[in-house]
């Protein structure tokens, strides 16, 4: 069972992925995409470098090969997701990728043996009811679509086999093998796409460092710790906030407006979530309890 401070730390990381949303949109339109990317895990490897070089030099090779797998499949997922997103709307890319709370348990499940509790899937199929109402029904290009799902697939693996290694081998070295091998992946796309170009302006330089830093380094460090201690199913639901946390900064920073269905979406994600993390639960039952009986 995730204890309560782990699963707060989860919940805190998807506030920060969701907060960037509104950052890199504003950056990408100004900046190459794939080297946004590329820059982008490479201030991550940067900022995690000081503190995690001792730790990789004592991984062994399964260790190595480990943390580089992973991150290549944290790459492949950011870039089908990319590719999708240019060809496809973004509720549906938001919807479809999040998906992945459906893949994740079966993918453990099958690779790894992990069984799954039925309030679990209950608390995933209350998710992906969640995500419909936030997002609505998939819409845009099937080609899109179909890039989308890919990437909720990969990040399916990605969350998977951390359950696995996560709690092997040392988080700083994992972390920082993940941001480096997804940063030399992008930087080999933007080469291949032409689009190598220098950072410039405050637009795209603080969107770098707060997803470089903040959402890379420190969400990333934050979420191995984390999966080290819970299940890939536990994770992956807590992995969909970032969902209406994206939503909920749109409003608040972007000017969008979040209708009673999609504030409604974000109230059955949260239910599902606290329904199937039996610590969430308890503390929410204590909470009421409390002002009950005052």
């Amino acid at each position: 069972m995730i204890r309560v401070a782990p699963l707060a730390a989860l919940v805190g990381v998807t506030a920060i992925w969701g907060v960037t949303f509104v950052q890199v949109q504003d950056a990408i339109a100004l900046y190459p995409l794939f080297a946004f990317l590329a820059v982008r895990f490479a201030i991550s490897a940067l900022a995690l470098a000081p503190f995690a070089w001792r730790a990789v030099l004592a991984l062994p090779r399964a260790g190595l090969v480990a943390g580089l797998g992973v991150g290549l499949l944290l790459a492949g997922a950011y870039g089908f997701q990319t590719a999708g997103l240019d060809r496809t709307t973004v509720a549906s890319t938001g919807f479809i990728t999040g998906l992945y709370v459906v893949f994740t348990p079966l993918l453990a499940l099958r690779l790894f043996g992990t069984r799954v509790p039925g309030v679990a899937w209950v608390g995933v199929v209350l998710a992906v009811v969640g995500l419909l109402l936030l997002n609505g029904v998939p819409g845009g290009s099937a080609l899109g679509n179909v890039l989308v799902l890919v990437n909720a697939v990969l990040q399916s693996f990605q969350i998977a086999a951390m359950e696995r290694f996560a709690p092997r081998y040392d988080p700083r070295a994992l972390t920082f093998l993940q941001m480096s091998a997804s940063s030399v992946a992008f930087a080999i796309l933007a080469v291949a796409l032409g689009q190598v170009e220098v950072p410039h302006g405050s637009t795209v330089w603080g969107a770098l460092l707060v997803t470089g830093i903040f959402a890379g380094a420190l969400g990333y460090l934050i979420a191995t710790w984390v999966q080290a201690r819970t299940t890939a199913a536990r994770a992956a639901l807590a992995f969909t906030l970032e969902a209406p946390f994206a939503a909920l900064f749109g409003v608040l920073l972007a000017d969008e407006v979040l209708g009673w269905v999609g504030w409604a979406g974000c109230a059955v994600m949260l239910a599902g979530i606290v329904l199937a993390e039996p610590a969430a639960a308890d503390v929410l039952r204590r909470v009421v309890g409390r002002r009950t009986s005052s």
